[in-house]
């Protein structure tokens, strides 16, 4: 497997990171706000649960194509 050196990656221009990450900490307490822990907790699991699926399908198809050889 390669190495991957993260100061192969180039800044790009005009992005600050500082900025986009406030602005998402901001739209994600407003997207909460008025929400208890729980209701919090599920939104995020329902948010997440197509990417877990997508990853569980890719490792399956990873393993059928390892086992048959391909």
């Amino acid at each position: 497997m390669a190495k991957f050196d993260l100061f192969q990656i180039k800044p790009i221009p005009g992005f600050d990171s500082e900025k986009w990450q406030e602005q998402r900490h901001v739209e994600m307490h407003r997207e909460n706000q008025g929400m208890t822990a729980e209701q919090i907790r599920k939104r995020e699991m329902l948010a997440s649960d197509p990417m877990r699926r997508e990853r569980a399908q890719y490792w399956e198809e990873q393993a059928k194509a390892e086992a048959t050889g391909k």
